[in-house]
């Protein structure tokens, strides 16, 4: 379960936006349990590039670990000695900001979060977790309801995600149907459009 210990309050609208950062984890690199195809080939680079900019704007980043239950699953703290949880390089949480890092086992990575105002959301996979932390955040008002006056936003930064192909779906046209599955819930942005 994810919840934040600052003040996220939609009173305080000086609150800057949170970086999502959900499951950028070693784990993915695994050749066998993934695919060995992944869409976007530019996700390392964007998420650096996102992660510096936030960085320079002094936003908070917030980390999200997948820790798998599953024994065999590269995302399981005990599979071959928790390689595969550990952050990769372009979102490892630096430890001078001191980023909140979150674990979880389910696919949601908001429950629990309440009265953020705007949502950055980038990471893994697109069809799976980050869908359903987007879903999610919406369902259970997260940013706030926008009808209700609470002007919240959830955005996801689709050049800063990427999938894996399914069966015998490659893996960027299931990319490209889960974002555009998910423009009537959310905004969307690519990095390069800042």
């Amino acid at each position: 379960m994810l919840a934040f210990d600052r003040d996220t309050s939609r009173d305080n609208a000086n609150v800057a936006p949170p970086l999502l950062l959900i499951d950028c984890q070693e784990g993915f690199k695994h050749p066998t349990n993934w695919g060995l195809t992944r869409s976007n080939p530019a996700f390392e680079r964007n998420l650096a590039r996102l992660v510096a900019l936030f960085h320079a704007q002094n936003f908070s980043s917030l980390h999200v670990a997948n820790h798998s239950l599953e024994p065999g699953s590269p995302l399981n703290p005990e599979y071959e000695d928790g390689v595969g949880v550990a952050f990769i390089p372009e979102a490892t949480p630096h430890p001078a900001r001191d980023e909140p890092v979150f674990e979880r086992n389910g696919n949601s990575s908001t429950q629990g979060v309440r009265g953020v105002r705007t949502l950055f959301v980038a990471g893994l996979e697109t069809d799976r977790c980050v869908s359903t932390t987007v879903r999610m955040g919406a369902n259970l008002g997260v940013v706030g309801a926008r009808e209700a006056g609470g002007g919240g936003t959830i955005w996801l930064l689709q050049d800063a995600v990427a999938n894996f192909a399914r069966g015998r779906w490659d893996a960027e046209v299931v990319h490209a149907v889960n974002v555009a599955s998910l423009e009537g819930e959310l905004h969307g942005r690519e990095v390069s459009d800042q």
